[in-house]
């Protein structure tokens, strides 16, 4: 049977505030051990900052995370992942979008989790690729 992203995502999923300073935000990650952050914006909307934007946008530029704030590095639209989808296909979905992480969204569109790459990763070692 296969396994699905419900089983392997992280939850609950760790929010910043879009006008927090990108300092503020590695300092988060750093402290509950994680890659990416929500944004929550107007309505519905959601962005995503991760370690790989701030690599990018941040250090690979000389800019200074305490003056830049996350919605100037965010990733938006935000691509999802669903519960129920197998880990296959959430791997094919990443692949395809060029990304390490998708926050989880259920039917109503609510965020409820996130799965990474490094969640694929320990499935395929605690079960095996058959078992994906």
């Amino acid at each position: 049977m296969s396994q699905t992203v419900r089983e392997w995502m992280s939850s609950p999923v760790i929010f910043v505030d879009a006008d927090s300073t990108v300092a503020q935000a590695l300092t988060l990650m750093r402290r509950r051990n994680i890659h990416s952050l929500m944004v929550a914006l107007s309505g519905a909307d959601f962005g995503i900052v991760t370690t790989t934007d701030i690599r990018d946008k941040i250090v690979g530029i000389e800019r200074d995370p305490k003056a830049t704030v996350v919605r100037e590095i965010m990733t938006t639209p935000v691509v999802t992942a669903h519960p129920d989808m197998t880990l296959r296909d959430c791997s094919l979905r990443m692949k395809e979008k060029g990304v390490h992480h998708l926050p989880v969204a259920d039917q109503r569109g609510m965020i409820v989790g996130m799965i990474s790459a490094n969640d694929i990763f320990a499935a395929i070692e605690e079960m095996g690729w058959a078992a994906l």
